[in-house]
């Protein structure tokens, strides 16, 4: 008999999950599975706008399979790896292949180097993920999450099409995202995660001030739909570098680690 993988047997422990199939989350998580899929598909009818939309589309429905989930009480062992396994479609086959087939097929093997780091990198971050969930704190990502990765690299495509730029045209620029994107996915680099958010809670009024003034602000810089969610990805993707950068100077200023104790003296 096939034991749970690590994340289910720890969420089952915690009685987060209920044996069986349930239906609603599950046709969620296909519908995801199939946006990813779609992507793959007009990639290869050369529709990249139609192909990075599809990779937003599967994040939309990648957000809600979870959260009906929960809302309903039909979390199961099953839906956790399905969701998995949809993520590797929808956010690390699909922008591998979405981005090569647009700009890196032209640079031969380095193209395909590229496009294949980013699709492992998105494998091993979906199984650290499931293997150290219950272990990690839950107010922060350990490396960027996959669908975050995907965001920026097809944010990049449908916001270089949107302005008639091709592939080729700018394909040093496309391959450092991709390695970026990648690597990112599998570094300890903290990105927040939001889980801390109390959405029951009330709030100052400034904080709604805020919130429009930065709406206002990313449309301002931001002209279109593409641009907006790309700038978004880039923003999100720079946040956990500055994050990692303000720990490793608040770690300098407070004196490092105590120092070792002398040989022969214990504590």
């Amino acid at each position: 008999m096939e034991r749970p993988a690590p994340r289910a047997r720890w969420l089952l422990k915690r009685g987060r999950f209920r044996p069986g199939i349930y239906w609603l989350p599950n046709a969620i998580t296909t519908a995801a599975l199939f946006a990813g899929f779609y992507a793959i598909v007009q990639a290869m009818n050369e529709r990249w706008a139609v192909a990075a939309a599809a990779i937003f589309v599967a994040m939309v429905f990648d957000g809600l399979d979870g959260r009906v989930a929960r809302l309903t009480r039909t979390q199961s062992a099953f839906g956790a790896e399905f969701d998995s396994l949809s993520d590797m479609v929808s956010f690390g086959a699909a922008p591998a292949l979405v981005i090569y087939e647009w700009a890196l097929r032209g640079m031969g093997k380095y193209g395909w180097a590229a496009a294949f780091a980013y699709c492992a990198c998105a494998a091993l971050r979906l199984a650290r993920f499931n293997t150290n969930i219950a272990v990690v704190d839950k107010r922060f990502f350990q490396g960027l999450p996959s669908p975050a990765a995907a965001a920026l690299v097809a944010g990049f495509v449908w916001a270089s099409e949107t302005y008639r730029f091709s592939g080729g045209e700018v394909r040093l620029i496309a391959v450092a995202v991709t390695v970026i994107a990648a690597f990112t996915m599998v570094s300890d680099i903290p990105f927040w995660s939001g889980k801390d958010i109390n959405l029951r809670r009330s709030v100052p009024f400034w904080v709604i001030v805020l919130i429009a003034l930065g709406v206002a602000f990313l449309f301002f810089v931001a002209d279109n739909l593409p641009e907006v969610l790309f700038t978004v990805a880039a923003i999100y993707a720079a946040s956990g570098y500055v994050v990692w950068a303000a720990r490793v100077v608040a770690r300098r200023r407070g004196g490092g680690p105590p120092p070792a104790p002398p040989p022969g003296v214990t504590s």
